[in-house]
């Protein structure tokens, strides 16, 4: 029998304040969201696959309270209880194979960075919470600069491309002024991590920028150091947008 997620050292959630869930929470850029969402006092929920306690500091060396939640691709929908407390969803787990493309390699690539990220799209949609006179509930989805330009790394590229066309379909019911969420595209570049210990970007900085742009009210963000993706990746989006308006119909019809 499967047992639910899990909590380790969790403190209870706060009140009267934005809750915020990010995947890929133990990652160098989840943890860096946390601290950010953190300073601006943000209930988190760090969502994580390992059972390791994630544990962080701020700037004065406190500890950040958050509460640690375990999940795995393909089980989503035992995050529903979970969701329904959700005023953010931040989705930014992933997976890079690098040079495999044997069967498993595109298998595990598909479900950790596309179907379980429309998987949890479309969950949130469903059970996030609703006010008559607060802001809409959100969800960002980190799609990478992969979405329009070579990774060398084909299955991540194929994978990232997939959530970016699926994020851009269902924005068109899901998004928007009368769609139950808003949707927000991360599209990033290299930054240092585990998967990438030589990528030119801090992952603090990184965090900061997505924040601060989202801040400004943007809802396509874009943080790179390759001017091309700043031009490209917008009109991409529109193009898309167009198209899948044009060739694609509402559920309602």
């Amino acid at each position: 029998m499967q047992q639910p997620p899990f909590e380790v050292d969790s403190p209870p959630m706060r009140t009267g304040v934005r809750t915020v869930a990010i995947t890929g929470a133990s990652g160098s850029l989840g943890r860096e969201l946390l601290r950010c969402w953190h300073r601006r006092g943000a209930a988190l929920v760090a969502l994580s696959h390992g059972d390791r306690p994630l544990q962080l500091s701020d700037a004065d060396g406190q500890p950040i309270p958050l509460r640690q939640v375990r999940w795995q691709v393909g089980r989503e929908v035992e995050l529903e209880g979970l969701l329904r407390q959700v005023d953010v969803l931040v989705l930014n787990h992933g997976v890079n194979v690098h040079a495999a493309r044997d069967a498993a390699a595109v298998e595990r690539s598909l479900e950790v960075n596309a179907l379980s990220a429309w998987r949890l799209m479309e969950l949130y949609a469903a059970v996030a919470p609703r006010s008559a006179d607060g802001p809409k509930p959100e969800l960002w989805l980190n799609t990478s600069e992969a979405e329009i330009q070579p990774a060398f790394s084909p299955l991540y590229e194929i994978s990232k491309r997939l959530a970016g066309q699926l994020l851009s379909l269902r924005a068109l019911d899901l998004g928007g002024p009368d769609g139950p969420l808003r949707l927000r595209r991360l599209v990033l570049g290299p930054f240092r991590s585990e998967l990438n210990p030589h990528g030119p970007m801090a992952p603090g900085w990184v965090a900061a920028a997505i924040l601060w742009q989202a801040e400004l009210g943007l809802d396509l963000i874009i943080v790179t150091i390759n001017p091309l993706v700043v031009v490209v990746m917008p009109l991409a989006a529109l193009a898309r947008r167009l198209y899948l308006g044009l060739f694609s119909r509402s559920p309602d019809r």
